[in-house]
């Protein structure tokens, strides 16, 4: 694949399948569990916000690894 090609893939809409959505899941409740056991044991502050945030960022770019099956430029 080009360079081109590939950055096309990466912005294109790509479903979960039946193989793709029990990973999508178990990366999401994970993500959920993490997330909850910030919030239970850090006091509110902008440390603990940054770090939900990340969880969030960490969710999203491991979720958009499998929906791109590891294609990378």
């Amino acid at each position: 694949m080009s360079d081109s090609e590939i950055v096309a893939e990466f912005f294109k809409y790509h479903p979960p399948t039946g193989e793709t959505l029990p990973k999508f899941a178990a990366i999401n409740q994970a993500a959920k569990n993490f997330a909850e056991i910030v919030l239970a044991n850090c006091p509110p502050s902008g440390d603990r916000s940054a770090a939900i945030r990340l969880i969030r960022d960490a969710r999203m770019t491991a979720n958009a690894s499998i929906a791109l099956n590891g294609l990378s430029l």
